[in-house]
């Protein structure tokens, strides 16, 4: 029994050993799937990528026309509010060059092409703010188009593109072989042409503010994909540049380790606040939607305030308590992400709060949110008018033109000397009918078995006509 016992414990063990070895193996093909799957390091051109990359920052002659001509479309563009256009502008533009050139400036301490590459961003810059500027200081058309005001101020959507974005085009250029499409992928979707351009429409037209914003989200979009270049950089094992010197070396290591640094703490800031900002957003946007409800009334529009950290919400209909109200700020104050958070209801049949000392742009915003929603229950109960007046026809079967159907009717029955059309209402005491009615008068001279042939034919033409099953026909002769 105990022999019995002893083997089936070893057979458990044994079991238990294979399971352990074979999860072993999988773990190391996994691994080495997943290795060769996403090693990029056997296919990246180290020497290639450097001469690439400081190849592209130069910019004269040819680039500084293509550049100028870019920014033209551009502006037209975002002055037409034409997304197509605008992402034209982004393919020719030349403006990558020298910010990869930066972020690999620093990674590989090469401090004459980080020069070489401030200088000649700087130039671009002032280039294209100067050509936008001229373009809509002379352009008749001074609207605030929806493109345009998108390039005025970061959202965390903004910094992860540009993260991801810069990622993508560094890769892409490390590789044996650039990727071309990838590097105008990245063009379009880091969007570093458009904020240039909105630059000089603020300055154009003296909105110091857009002007201001629309730097602010071209400094950001820059930084991330030096960022970007910098760390792929330096994961790839790109080599140091070598200097005689080790003095000028450790100097130079030093310059470019500051630098990285400089940029990198403002720009994970930045990151966090904008990642604060767009969560408390979405947060108070859904708390509005999900907890600010009270029988009888409607939200007529609702802002939220990062800065203020205030949530304002408009209301009209029933007078809500204050408790309800004092119950939803208790709510809001359960949520992590609002808890600073003021909750401001403003109710439209409060005389201390009434509908008319709102702000003008609120009560136009409001009233517009209004005509708009009463624009689509109108249009909503035409068509469902026309819907019913076009069955109703058909019941009834006066969907047709009359006059057309005669001169059918003539054409193909040339003994017909007269048609007429009536609606005849019938009933049988318990329900009321209304059948079309077509009397019609023959040609006396027909004989009469010819007669019943045209008048058979005849009906049987007018119930396929008219798609109809309740149809009478009164012969005459």
């Amino acid at each position: 029994m105990e022999n019995t016992e002893d083997k089936t414990r070893v057979s458990k063990n044994s079991g238990s050993e294979n399971l352990r070895e074979d999860a072993k193996e999988i773990r190391k093909k996994a691994r080495t799937f997943f290795s060769r799957l996403l090693n990029i390091r056997e296919d990246t051109d180290r020497e290639s990528t450097v001469e690439a990359v400081q190849k592209d920052i130069s910019f004269k002659g040819h680039n500084a026309w293509i550049l100028i001509f870019s920014i033209f479309v551009a502006s037209i563009g975002l002055n037409v509010s034409s997304t197509a256009v605008v992402i034209g502008a982004m393919l020719i533009s030349p403006l990558m060059g020298p910010i990869v050139g930066i972020g690999m400036a620093v990674a590989i301490n090469d401090v004459d092409t980080l020069k070489r590459s401030f200088v000649n961003l700087g130039i671009m810059v002032g280039l294209s703010v100067l050509t936008a500027t001229i373009y809509f200081f002379i352009s008749p058309v001074k609207n605030e188009t929806p493109e345009l005001v998108a390039r005025t101020y970061p959202t965390i959507l903004d910094v992860l593109v540009a993260i991801f974005g810069g990622l993508a085009l560094i890769v892409a250029k490390t590789k044996k072989g650039t990727i071309a499409s990838v590097i105008l992928g990245v063009a379009i979707a880091t969007a570093l042409m458009p904020p240039l351009c909105t630059v000089g429409y603020g300055i154009a037209n003296a909105r110091w503010e857009y002007a201001l914003g629309a730097l602010y989200l071209f400094s950001i979009n820059a930084v991330f994909i030096a960022l970007s270049t910098f760390v792929v950089s330096k994961l790839l094992g790109f080599p140091l540049v070598k200097y005689a010197n080790s003095k000028r070396r450790k100097r130079t290591a030093q310059i470019a380790s500051t630098v990285a640094i400089i940029v990198m703490i403002p720009s994970v800031v930045l990151f966090v606040k904008l990642l604060r900002q767009q969560v408390f957003e979405s947060k108070a946007t859904e708390f509005i939607e999900n907890t600010v409800r009270y029988s009888g009334t409607e939200t007529l529009k609702s802002t939220s305030d990062y800065k203020a950290k205030t949530i304002d919400v408009y209301m009209i209909g029933n007078t809500i308590p204050a408790a309800t109200i004092t119950t939803w700020r208790e709510r809001l104050g359960e949520i992590e992400a609002l808890k600073e958070a003021q909750l401001v209801v403003h109710q439209g049949n409060d005389q201390s709060q009434d509908i008319n000392q709102l702000s003008t742009v609120v009560r136009s915003g409001i009233l517009e949110e209004l005509y708009v929603k009463n624009q689509e229950v109108l249009q909503n109960k035409d068509r469902r008018i026309e819907l019913l007046e076009s069955e109703l026809s058909k019941y009834r079967g006066d969907n047709f033109s009359f006059v057309n159907l005669s001169k059918e009717a003539k054409i193909n029955y040339e003994n017909i000397e007269e048609i007429g059309y009536s609606n005849l209402i019938t009933t049988n005491f318990q329900k009321t009918d209304t059948i079309p009615t077509f009397t019609v008068i023959w040609n006396n001279k027909l004989r009469n078995n010819e007669l019943a042939s045209q008048q058979e034919k005849f009906e049987n033409w007018m119930r396929v006509r008219l798609d109809l099953d309740t149809l009478a026909i009164k012969n005459v002769r």
